[in-house]
């Protein structure tokens, strides 16, 4: 009975909050308000921050799952292709033979592959896999059997593919009989032999995964690419347990131990001398793993964290406008409180019913912050995966995004309910009764607390301000940045030459009709072909000689037709382009661009000079001569500074690949293309499958990491001004109502209203002017935190500095606008009366 009594005055207090709340929907409104825009935007963070950060993989006792891999910044030579290319096959053969201290060791290689039979590619994302993956991820068929060490063998002649859950759903439409199908890789058909159970990535967090094979079939897929025996194709990354019993150093040191041996095999014949000193120096190690990998973690963690501290400073400042709704609804109970003491409450009866009211009102902020978390993150989300990238993020209702968003109101609520419900029950009552009365101003001590948050908030509103601009003044630099050339009205096409059939002889030759097939189309005013499309991401880079000394610096490449620079508008600053006289055979040639002959040959033309690639052990390094210099341009990504890159004629290419990238520019929308491209890469043969794009959509999405910090910053930072502002013009309009009977005397003395308008905005005034003291600081702070993230300006630049600060001045004006004339419109006559 006496628990029974105690929830029934629990449950009472709750109702007597509930009904207060509904008695005074104003500040009921600004404080979930307040509170679900603070809660909510911290929990769309977090949860996104978890699922790529933080939670570790759904295994059986995680902790012990490691990654098998070089130390860092370990320096490797050949081709990397894949995510996490980490092990060469040879490597990775031998590594999981006669281990003792990690069990269950798998490894992978992340891949494409083209489902059609020919025209525009339908590309889904996939793994090489190796017998042991499924079994070591814990995965579990819906339909059929998965992949196991029976099917990955050397050799295999007739693999079976595994796919996802959604895939199976998508492409097939969950039919039951799906392992009776079979399903066209890259031109190549395979048996479905299972489906894997619903949400399963493997290790790689966020990843969108349809396909797997074991690698034993890369061979038949990937013909052009025979990675399995190369001893310089990096492309697997390995994985196991730990034993029971071993911790990671004894698993290191076992791994260091077998080192020499394993690297003493697999020393690769294109290696020169210096290659293999440093092959056979590195040592194996095994890494934590329990969270997995991710694209998505490595490209955004930092980002997700900043923009996690952010809005955490967009709760505190919402935390704030609490704190002084909170002491201005504790000030106007003052009597409430002080006749229920004196007719015989005790203080502790009182206090837990101010708490129980304070309880209430977080748990409903929670409620309205967890929905507005949901929604903020699918937009995040939306805008994460808008680059078109293999990204697929599980955003349900999670048992950590409500433990995190009740954890905060809980905290806020009773931290700034427990002030006021400290400071109501701790006054003596007589001195209650008689705080409102004829005489009295207003409470001192809870204004000077409501001026002191006012301040942080002032203080807080212009880290987050500064802070936006620097972020948005990084966006701007980055999209306006000269990156050498011109990307308006140009279709990227990458075709897949393979099913074309043509010998590898021929295939130079087949290339160059081709292309000039497609400058021939109505509407192109220029084709060309490239190894590496600029700002793509891709690249490849070389061991340069120079006067028979071995440079430092790994000059950039790119293979290029004679019609590349014309079509991009890369102008010439010295020399030739390449002509008829670079045919097959003759001598090799380079164009490089300005920052290459700058740091190469300082002071003197480079035209004429002459340098040599490093090839392998046994053959001659390729000797080149330099016939033109043309203007820097970015190779890889917009961010990255203008290096030195070479450039060679495909005239030259002894093996070419049967993949090829053709840049056309049109003389208006190059989307309009799409459609004759099609038609005329058919026409040539049709199993040629093909992906089309512009560039500038490419360029546009290398900047989707920027366009996101810069929105979220700015929606953030004018949250916090509003709040802020919101705050001031309580805080005046509070002192106002409490000061009628001052300013009704002051009136009567004969103030002016222009004299009591200056009385207020003097007021304002120091509040902003001490809250822009120590805003500055701390922005200039916070930006040096994040300076990685900045482009183009640098965390002291004045300019946002003085934006942000007047800003914030011109706002905090306008909010006191309001409380000024309603002080200065005054009567006195009425005031006095009161």
């Amino acid at each position: 009975m006496n628990t029974m009594t105690w929830l029934e005055s629990i449950w009472q207090d709750v109702r007597f909050g509930g009904r207060l709340l509904r008695r005074s929907p104003g500040f009921t409104c600004v404080a979930l308000l307040s509170l679900a825009l603070g809660i909510g935007a911290n929990g769309a963070i977090f949860q996104l921050l978890d699922i790529v950060r933080l939670r570790t993989l759904p295994l059986h006792d995680p902790v012990s799952f490691v990654e098998v891999r070089w130390a860092p910044n370990s320096s490797r030579t050949g081709a990397f292709n894949g995510a996490r290319p980490a092990l060469t096959n040879p490597l990775w053969e031998l590594i999981r033979e006669g281990g003792r201290t990690i069990t269950g060791l798998f490894a992978y290689g992340n891949s494409t592959f083209d489902l059609s039979a020919g025209g525009e590619s339908r590309v889904v994302e996939g793994m090489f896999v190796s017998g042991g993956f499924f079994e070591g991820l814990e995965g579990r068929p819906t339909v059929g059997r998965l992949i196991g060490p029976n099917d990955d063998v050397r050799g295999c002649s007739a693999p079976g593919a595994v796919i996802s859950h959604s895939f199976w759903h998508r492409e097939f439409g969950g039919a039951a009989d799906v392992t009776s199908r079979t399903i066209r890789l890259d031109g190549a058909v395979f048996p479905i032999i299972g489906v894997t159970q619903p949400g399963f990535s493997g290790v790689e967090v966020g990843r969108r995964l349809d396909v797997f094979m074991p690698i034993c079939s890369r061979p038949l897929i990937k013909k052009a690419t025979p990675a399995l025996d190369r001893r310089d194709w990096w492309w697997l990354a390995g994985f196991g347990r730990l034993a029971p019993g071993v911790t990671i150093e004894q698993a290191t040191a076992e791994l260091a131990s077998r080192s020499a041996g394993i690297l003493a095999v697999t020393v690769s014949p294109n290696y020169a001398p210096a290659d293999v000193t440093n092959y056979q120096q590195l040592k194996l190690a095994a890494y934590e793993a329990s969270t997995g990998v991710s694209g998505l973690r490595a490209r955004y963690g930092a980002s997700l964290t900043l923009l996690l501290s952010i809005a955490g400073l967009v709760l505190l400042i919402a935390c704030a406008n609490l704190a002084n709704l909170m002491l201005a609804r504790g000030s106007a109970r003052a009597r409430e409180i002080a006749v229920r003491l004196a007719i015989g409450a005790s203080r502790r009866r009182v206090f837990r019913q101010l708490i129980a009211e304070s309880l209430l009102l977080g748990g409903l902020g929670a409620a309205l912050g967890i929905a507005l978390a949901l929604g903020l993150s699918r937009a995040l989300v939306a805008v994460l995966t808008s680059d078109g990238g293999p990204w697929t993020l599980d955003l349900g209702l999670d048992w950590r995004l409500i433990a995190f968003t009740l954890a905060l109101a809980v905290l806020t609520s009773v931290l700034f309910g427990l002030m006021p419900a400290l400071r109501a029950t701790s006054l003596p009552p007589g001195a209650a009764m008689n705080l409102n009365t004829r005489g009295q101003t207003m409470d001192q001590g809870r204004f000077l607390v409501r001026r002191f948050l006012v301040v942080g908030q002032v203080a807080i509103s212009l880290v987050l301000v500064v802070g936006a601009l620097l972020l948005v003044g990084t966006l701007r630099n980055l999209a306006s940045s000269d990156h050498g050339f011109n990307d308006r009205n140009v279709l990227v096409v990458e075709l897949d030459l393979r099913p074309a059939g043509v010998a590898p002889n021929a295939l130079m030759t087949f290339q160059r009709d081709l292309v000039e097939r497609l400058g021939n189309l109505p509407g192109v005013l220029r084709s060309a072909s490239a190894a590496i499309v600029p700002v793509s991401g891709s690249g490849w880079n070389e061991t340069l000689i120079i006067d028979g000394q071995k440079q430092s610096v790994h000059p950039d490449a790119n293979r290029v037709s004679p019609t590349f620079f014309s079509a991009l508008d890369v102008p010439f600053v010295q020399g030739r382009n390449f002509d008829a006289r670079d045919r097959a055979g003759s001598q090799p040639v380079a164009i490089v661009n300005s920052a290459f002959a700058t740091k190469f040959f300082p002071g003197t033309s480079a035209i004429g000079r002459s340098f040599k690639i490093q090839v392998g052990p046994g053959q001659a390094d390729h000797a080149y001569e330099i016939v033109g210099v043309v203007k820097n341009t970015k190779y890889r990504t917009l961010r990255e500074d203008l290096g030195p890159i070479m450039y060679f004629p495909d005239t030259h290419e002894t093996e070419p690949a049967p993949f090829v990238s053709v840049l056309l520019r049109a003389d208006g929308d190059p989307d309009l293309l799409r459609p004759a491209v099609t038609r005329a890469v058919a026409a040539v043969h049709p199993g040629i499958a093909l992906s089309l794009d512009t560039m500038r959509t490419q360029v546009r999405n290398s900047l989707l990491r920027e366009r996101l910090m810069a929105s979220l910053s700015a929606g953030f930072a004018v949250l916090a001004v509003v709040l802020a502002a919101a705050g001031l013009y309580g805080l005046m309009a509070y002192g106002v109502a409490r000061r009628r009977n001052e300013i009704g005397i002051r009136v009567a003395l004969g103030a002016t209203r222009a004299g009591i308008v200056g009385m207020i905005v003097r007021e304002v005034a120091v509040l902003v002017v001490l809250g822009l003291a120590a805003g500055l600081g701390l922005a200039v702070i916070a930006a040096k935190t994040a300076s990685t993230l900045l482009y183009g300006v640098t965390p002291t630049d004045a300019v946002p500095l003085v934006i942000g600060s007047a800003a914030l001045t011109v706002i905090a004006a306008l909010a006191s606008i309001v409380p000024a004339h309603r002080a200065a419109r005054l009567n006195p006559t009425v005031a006095l009366r009161e």
